[in-house]
């Protein structure tokens, strides 16, 4: 797998590259980044990449023909047809990235990462070359450097062979190993810690207990905090009659009954 990564601050993320769980997958070369820097193609003694916006305003805009031209390396260095390897902006317009999105990229070759910056990328680039838009969330960041990370962590650490236990990241929130609900909490030594102890059912041995315990709680914060997941499990058939009673226990606001949270 192959990430290009189109940035103005290259620096930002070979530190990341080199430290943390994911860095087996880069040192090894399961995962390839490259990291481009549109100067390299800007024209004249500045290098200049952006320039003020028609019609005025604040900020600068980041010039479509370095981007082109840095696109056109990448391509020509990759040997992979615009199908192989899509191009991907990180814009607040684009599709919130979410597990089943995550999912899908780490079955895949790879994509080209363009980090916008100042007030975004002209918008004629956009319309010719760049083939899906993504977004963190509802709020905005200096730059998509950021959001590249966070999609470089999240889809390497789907491969086989990156984590030290291939079977840690279908246990995390979202995934579909829990029926797309929130994780449930976790605990570790000492077993009473500022005069609080650990669940009883943690302690007894019993798997089948465990793993109920550890189901309802994942039940009960989906439905507290996430009403919106319980809602789609149980639409895609995935909540059981015991599953049923355990949010039964508690008040429609909080097991979701009442109705989809937006």
């Amino acid at each position: 797998m192959r990430f290009d990564v189109i940035t103005l601050f290259p620096e930002l993320f070979e530190p990341f590259l080199a430290n943390g769980v994911t860095r087996r997958a880069f040192t090894s070369g399961q995962v390839v980044v490259r990291l481009w820097n549109p100067r390299d193609f800007a024209q004249g003694g500045y290098r200049r990449v952006d320039d003020r916006p028609f019609g005025g305003g604040p900020g600068m805009v980041m010039m479509a023909e370095p981007l082109r031209l840095c696109l056109a390396a990448i391509r020509q260095d990759r040997g992979h047809t615009r199908e192989q390897a899509p191009l991907w902006l990180f814009s607040p317009i684009g599709a919130v990235l979410n597990h089943d999105r995550v999912a899908t990229m780490a079955a895949g070759e790879g994509a080209i990462l363009l980090c916008g910056r100042y007030e975004g990328v002209d918008q004629r680039f956009i319309d010719r070359h760049v083939d899906a838009q993504l977004s963190l969330g509802d709020f905005v960041l200096s730059g998509g450097e950021i959001a590249a990370l966070a999609l470089l962590d999240a889809t390497t650490r789907l491969l086989p062979g990156v984590l030290n236990d291939d079977a840690s990241h279908q246990l995390d929130s979202f995934h579909p190993a829990l029926d797309g609900l929130l994780d449930c909490p976790h605990y570790t030594r000492p077993e009473v810690w500022e005069g609080e102890g650990v669940p009883a059912a943690l302690l007894s041995g019993h798997h089948a207990q465990i793993e109920r315990w550890r189901r309802d709680q994942r039940l009960l914060l989906t439905a507290q905090h996430r009403p919106d997941l319980l809602t789609r499990a149980r639409t895609q058939g995935r909540l059981n009659e015991a599953d049923e009673r355990v949010l039964q226990a508690v008040s429609p606001a909080r097991s979701g009954s009442s109705g989809s949270s937006d």
